[in-house]
């Protein structure tokens, strides 16, 4: 399968189509769309949904792509690989934008197709004017551009991740609202070993230590321990597919004890080694 790649480590192109010509192919690099104008279908890998103006998705690389364009349809495709984080000027280090990267990459479902949860207007209407101002610097290439599509790239990202945080956090609330802040507070410091300890959680949340398990286990349908340790996992996917990091940085990372203990929970969770997972095949889609 073809393997569609980008010579820079950012680019944003609009394009105004009737007809989806090119083959289903993969990436060697992120790619966020945004659907200006049009309707038909996209696949993701075996997995077809319709899509319709106002709609933005987020394409990991490798994952297998096309478009079944219904009518007239204008993209505007930002793309970025990894090395677009590694650059020295780039505002925040490499290791908290693709932290950030990384969580809405391991939490996005992509079968549900748009990255914004319908009915958020105002969120969306910020989105797709932070994405036409991208496009705006990338085409002035004044002195200043760089360094402000650099901004407006980390506003994206926060709006995306704030996004998904509010998924879990509603899931969690139509159970209990204690519950949905339990939830946002696990995934708002999942990288901080000590503060998501259950002694730490309970203080916080004013759930005893002995109840603690027992109450996070009735509204969810993992137990406390198992979801913590689900979550990093997500976390340490993302990082093995879309990132140069070692299984003893990614362990490290995510308050594993080293990368032995990574490894092990990620062979026992998955049935595969980390090896085995990374040089796994994805699956081909067609239109």
């Amino acid at each position: 399968m073809e393997v569609e790649q980008i010579l820079k480590p950012f680019e944003i192109h609009i394009e105004k189509l009737k007809i989806w010509e090119k083959r289903p192919h993969r990436h060697n690099f992120f790619e966020l769309v945004y659907i200006d104008k049009g309707e038909g279908r996209q696949c993701i890998n075996q997995s077809k949904f319709p899509y319709a103006a106002g709609n933005i998705f987020l394409l990991p690389p490798l994952d297998c792509h096309s478009f079944n364009i219904k009518k007239e349809t204008t993209f505007y495709f930002i793309r970025f690989t990894d090395l677009y984080f590694s650059k020295e000027t780039l505002n925040g280090s490499y290791g908290d934008w693709f932290k950030k990267l990384s969580y809405v990459l391991s939490n996005y479902n992509k079968v549900a197709g748009d990255i914004i949860k319908t009915g958020s207007c105002l969120e969306r209407e910020l989105l797709v004017n932070l994405i036409k101002q991208i496009h705006q610097e990338y085409l002035s290439k004044d002195d200043y551009s760089e360094t402000v599509i650099e901004s407006l790239m980390t506003s994206v990202l926060n709006i995306l991740a704030r996004n998904i945080e509010r998924r879990y956090v509603e899931e969690g609330r139509n159970r209990d609202y204690k519950f949905g802040e339990i939830i946002r507070y696990i995934q708002h410091n999942i990288y901080d070993k000590e503060k998501i300890r259950l002694e730490n959680l309970s203080n916080q949340f004013n759930v005893s230590p002995t109840y603690f398990s027992e109450y996070f286990k009735k509204h969810s349908e993992y137990s406390f321990q198992e979801y913590v340790i689900k979550s990093k996992l997500k976390l340490a996917e993302s990082y093995f597919k879309h990132s140069e990091y070692s299984i003893k940085e990614v362990a490290y990372m995510l308050g594993f004890t080293d990368s032995s203990h990574l490894s092990k929970t990620f062979k026992k969770n998955y049935n595969m080694t980390i090896l085995e997972f990374k040089k796994g095949d994805i699956q081909v889609c067609s239109n």
